[in-house]
Formats: structure tokens, sequence, C-alpha cells
């Protein structure tokens, strides 16, 4: 017979019946270990803060958990404020 689904679309539709988040996206996606249901509205949330993001301008907070990889951004932060005000970075 002819082979419809992959091993790869097995498994995500074995995790999809489980309520879990597929292997395939997990493992490019952000650390979760919550179940489909609230990763997808996870997602949704970080999708929609990053637009209001990109079309209203930069927020007053950052939630950190929307980002991929938090510690990244406070570095970031961190650089931006040292060199605004001229001071080491080591010192904040």
């Amino acid at each position: 017979g002819l082979i419809v689904m992959s091993l790869d679309l097995d498994r995500m539709y074995t995790a999809f019946m489980m309520n879990a988040v597929p292997g395939l996206w997990s493992s490019v996606s952000f650390a979760s270990l919550k179940s489909l249901g609230s990763w997808v509205k996870d997602l949704i949330y970080r999708v929609d803060f990053m637009h209001t993001w990109l079309v209203h301008g930069e927020p007053a907070a950052f939630p950190l958990p929307v980002f991929f990889f938090p510690q990244g951004f406070m570095t970031g932060t961190l650089q931006t404020f040292a060199r605004k005000y001229q001071v080491a970075i080591d010192t904040l």
C-alpha cells in the first residue's frame, strides 16, 4: 500500500491526541512544559505582543516570558543603558 503519513506526521498526530506539543515544534520553539492548548494560547500572546510592538512602537513594559531567550534581551537592555549613560556594563 501507499504510505500516507510519514513517521514525523504520525508522531505529531499522536502528540495532538495526547494534548502535548509535538516534538518537531518544541525543538524549534520556546521552552515550555504546558499542554498543547495552553502552549498555543501562550504562542498567540507572544505573537500579539510582538505585533503590537512592531505596529505601535516600544511598549512601556516588557513581559520577559514573551522572549525566546530572555537573558539575551536583558543583556541587550544593559548594553543599551550603558552606552546611553556612558557607564561600564560591569557596574550595572
